[in-house]
């Protein structure tokens, strides 16, 4: 028996942005490694350290670039109803979530740097228990799901 999905998937934009933000991490983390061989080759560590790290590196910066943003990408769904949210994500372990309307306090849009670029946005949805994050959605749908979220929460709060 397969379950049925929520029928929304996030912008395709953010798979780029993900795929940026693994490439600025990544080169961070070269940076490290490269600072790393500094410091063993002027204490004289052995030079396995190095490979060792830079292996790891390698792995990590392929993971975060060209494997993981587009299995997040393909796994992330969402869908808005009058009565709850349905939220499906993960890469390794698939979580989804239902958020019942009228536990809803408040919605947010957040852009960074990089969302902004791309004229994408994340929404939050604060509960009393925690914050749900729908990322990665078109700037102008954010902005209507965060309005529609907001009455759907004030009619179900309504409601009870």
């Amino acid at each position: 028996m397969k379950l049925e999905q929520p029928s929304k998937q996030i912008s395709l934009r953010g798979l780029k942005v993900w795929r940026i933000t693994g490439s600025l991490y990544s080169i961070l983390l070269w940076i490290v490694v490269i600072a790393g061989g500094f410091v063993t080759y002027f204490f004289e560590w052995p030079l396995w350290i190095v490979f060792f790290a830079a292996g790891i590196a390698c792995i990590v910066t392929i993971l975060s670039i060209f494997i993981v943003p587009p299995i997040r990408w393909g796994r992330w769904r969402y869908e808005v109803r009058e009565q709850e949210i349905e939220l499906q994500h993960g890469v390794f372990f698939i979580t989804r979530t239902l958020v019942p309307m009228v536990r809803v306090q408040h919605v947010d849009t957040v852009q960074g740097p990089l969302l902004r670029k791309y004229n994408l946005a994340t929404i939050q949805i604060s509960t009393a228990a925690t914050v749900h994050e729908i990322p990665a959605v078109e700037l102008q749908e954010a902005e209507a799901m965060r309005q529609a979220i907001s009455s759907l929460a004030r009619v179900a709060e309504d409601d009870v």
